[in-house]
């Protein structure tokens, strides 16, 4: 029996292979499908060779990389590095930079106060910079806290904290830790996260490899063709990140195996400290120095809101503000950055 069509009933009509491979949806889909293993292999070659080259690259032991101001403290945390300048009598005041920053960043800064008589002394927080890396090292805010106070003990100096960004965090903690060792604080767009805990708070899962927060790091922050594009990220005014600031700014990055240090360090980037008190805008009320602000007003990455709720946990401390300026107003705009510090260390000098 056939169909008026000449079929047999129950059979399914068979395609020949050759036309199956003109359909348009196949074409399409084994176009895409070949397209996507390009581009994994792709980028699975460019991470691989990135990585490559930064382990090419880091190969400068940080003995090899100080600098003629160069000090090296020996602290109960292990050797912190620092830069020096201005007179020893001087006032001294400490700065701490940011996260992927170091003292060198602070070179004009430095100049700056050495010059108004201040005695200078900028420090590395490790991984970044100079200082050790001890294996096991404790990355946190409150760790980082606990060096800053080592090193003003260290030093034989009670010093006004000037600290940027994610910097600021450790200064609070220092701040609310001493018992005497600091004698007041400027506070320059931190990054504080108030009101913000880690607790049961965990890295996305890819990042919880190390392997794959190394590969991170040698594509971003250690790759010298993406260092201006991720700083220009940071500040409004984009032209003042020149090749001069890019090359300060990578000078540390030959240090050997600084990608494996920054991978580790990075989770205290990622997640909020945990248990932190200077997350817990209630606790400021503890600082028993006086602390005051430098933000900028074009600030993105701390925003200006954050100066003032920062301001109001302080109990109205004076916040300097910078017109057209972002998150590293030190680098942005020196000239006015320098002039407002000056004004804030003297009413800071004045309690």
């Amino acid at each position: 029996m056939r169909f008026a069509n000449g079929r047999l009933p129950g059979l399914m009509r068979i395609v020949p292979p050759h036309k199956v491979r003109k359909n348009p949806g196949f074409l399409m889909f084994r176009f895409l499908y070949r397209l996507f293993l390009a581009i994994s292999l792709t980028v699975a070659v460019a991470v691989v060779a990135l990585r490559v080259a930064a382990m090419n690259r880091e190969v400068v032991s940080a003995n090899e990389l100080l600098l003629p101001e160069s000090r090296v403290v020996e602290t109960v945390h292990g050797n912190i590095h620092a830069l020096e300048v201005g007179p020893e009598d001087g006032v001294p005041v400490l700065l701490i930079h940011g996260s992927i920053g170091w003292s060198g960043l602070w070179r004009d800064t430095l100049t700056f106060l050495s010059e108004q008589g201040y005695r200078a002394i900028a420090i590395d927080l490790p991984p970044m910079g100079l200082s050790d890396r001890l294996e096991g090292m404790d990355y946190s805010r409150q760790s980082q806290g606990l060096r800053i106070l080592a090193v003003a003990e260290a030093l034989g100096v009670r010093p006004v904290i000037v600290a940027h960004s994610f910097g600021a965090g450790a200064a609070v903690e220092a701040l609310m830790a001493s018992s005497g060792e600091v004698t007041g604080a400027v506070i320059v767009a931190g990054a504080l996260g108030l009101g913000q805990d880690g607790a049961g708070k965990e890295l996305p899962l890819p990042l919880r490899s190390d392997v794959v927060r190394e590969a991170a790091m040698s594509a971003t922050v250690t790759n010298p063709y993406a260092t201006k594009l991720l700083v220009q990220q940071f500040v409004h005014k984009k032209d003042r990140i020149t090749s001069e600031i890019v090359t300060l700014l990578e000078y540390p990055f030959r240090r050997d195996s600084t990608t494996e240090a920054l991978a580790d360090w990075l989770p205290t980037l990622l997640v909020p400290p945990r248990g932190a008190v200077s997350s817990d805008p209630a606790q400021y009320g503890r600082i028993g120095v006086p602390v005051t602000l430098i933000w900028g007003r074009e600030d993105t990455v701390t925003p200006p809101v954050q100066g003032e709720v920062l301001s109001n946990a302080l109990g109205g401390a004076t916040v300097f503000w910078m017109d057209d300026t972002g998150h590293i107003p030190q680098i942005e705009d020196p000239v006015t950055f320098h002039q407002l510090l000056a004004d804030a260390l003297a009413q800071i000098s004045q309690g």
